[in-house]
């Protein structure tokens, strides 16, 4: 049985599908040196998915993002949730049929977001008990992760959790309400407890990111138990959305060269989800390496782009995913050559509004549509402070790092080619 160190320990790898399998993938694809480590990830993954797309005619993706439901027992500043219809949700037998065209497709891995997933948490561990081949991740804010629910997954063996927390007391309850830093805490100490391998999740913002890209806390969330953690830049997606907590371009960069550095020096896998573009050829949305089906069906190109042509309740996920929409936004990938300016939300507004366009696309964000024209008219400006910033840092950027991102773009290339018409 394979092993792997996780804070100092070294922890036996059970054989997928399985979280702590899902965990030591994840490391190795972070941590990848050459073109030959995605090749090989996971028996081959990468070459798998070509053959499969050039078969199907269509790019099959990596990973499923689902929203079970729009519902959340909480009100965090900021969420574009929030403005969701709290009533929205795939009912269980739509969500079976969208795991099970997962795995036909090849599909491995499904995350869960929302809303609140765990509000259907009784639905998922039925899902996740039919559909044991796939391994998956819920982003939860842990409110409703208790003893039975903890010990219900340490025996299914095929659920991550990544709990969402932003600092210490002051800062997580600042945007998620008052004792919510406490029922975290008290979430990851249940799951420690059973040997689950979880993450942390954090959303950096103005306001918080000198604490939560610091050494104490990073070093605090492993004590805790995290055996890995996501990053996840403030975007002001949604009419109402604060600009005053976007990140200036010095943050931003600080929290990249703390993020790099933590997760070198300690061999802990630490996505920092804007600024690690270098590893996935700067976006890899639309079915590149991800795509979202939200709590109303509709098909996105990722969780932070509301816009789509495509619905599961009128479509299946092959057709979703060669739906024109996508095609003309894999068509524009990469939105450029510096991989800290791959976002089309953030970075290139343009682009992506001619692809809603030209893809006959349309804004999904439920209670307060957005048109990528009045969303750029937010972004770019941050943009053009950042442009400088992101030259910057690209040129100091070590060559290994420089050459494997030409080498995912080439792979990029290379697969478009072969599977999109």
């Amino acid at each position: 049985m394979a092993r792997m160190t996780v804070s100092g320990r070294r922890e036996r790898i059970p054989p997928f599908p399985h979280h702590k399998y899902n965990v030591q993938q994840s490391r190795r694809f972070f941590f990848a040196r050459s073109a030959w480590d995605h090749l090989l990830l996971g028996k081959g993954i990468a070459l798998r998915e070509m053959v499969r797309g050039v078969l199907l005619r269509c790019y099959v993706p990596r990973l499923l993002l689902v929203d079970p439901t729009s519902r959340c027992d909480l009100h965090c500043t900021g969420c574009w949730a929030a403005d969701y219809g709290r009533t929205d949700e795939l009912s269980y037998e739509e969500l079976d049929s969208l795991f099970a065209q997962a795995r036909r497709l090849g599909i491995m891995y499904c995350n869960l977001s929302g809303g609140e997933p765990l509000m259907r948490k009784d639905d998922l561990l039925r899902l996740f008990a039919k559909h044991r081949r796939m391994i998956y991740g819920i982003f939860t804010n842990g409110t409703r992760v208790d003893a039975d629910f903890a010990d219900a997954i340490a025996r299914l063996g095929n659920v991550n959790l990544y709990l969402s927390i932003e600092g210490w007391r002051e800062e997580t309850d600042f945007r998620r309400g008052p004792g919510a830093y406490d029922r975290v805490l008290a979430a990851m100490d249940l799951l420690r407890e059973r040997g689950i391998g979880f993450a942390f999740s954090i959303c950096y913002h103005a306001r918080n990111w000198d604490v939560v890209s610091s050494d104490a806390y990073l070093d605090f969330l492993r004590e805790k138990g995290a055996w890995f953690g996501w990053m996840f830049q403030y975007v002001p997606v949604g009419k109402d959305a604060d600009p005053s907590l976007v990140l200036s371009p010095e943050q931003r960069a600080e929290v990249k060269r703390r993020v790099d550095a933590y997760a070198e020096r300690h061999g802990f896998v630490l996505v920092d989800f804007w600024n690690n573009g270098h590893l996935v050829h700067g976006c890899a949305a639309a079915g590149i390496g991800f795509v979202h089906v939200n709590a109303r069906g509709d098909v996105e190109p990722c969780a932070f782009c509301h816009y789509s042509d495509s619905n599961i309740r009128e479509k299946t996920l092959v057709e979703a995913l060669r739906s024109p929409f996508f095609r003309r936004f894999r068509k524009a990938q990469p939105f450029d050559a510096n991989p800290l300016r791959g976002c089309p939300l953030m970075n290139h507004p343009e682009a992506l509004a001619a692809a809603v366009r030209e893809g006959g696309a349309h804004s999904t964000h439920l209670h307060a549509p957005e048109s990528p024209e009045e969303l750029g008219a937010k972004t770019a400006p941050i943009d053009a402070a950042w442009r400088k910033m992101a030259e910057r840092l690209q040129s100091e950027e070590t060559p290994r790092k420089r050459r494997h991102f030409a080498t995912m773009l080439k792979l990029q290339r290379w697969k478009k080619g072969w599977t999109d018409p």
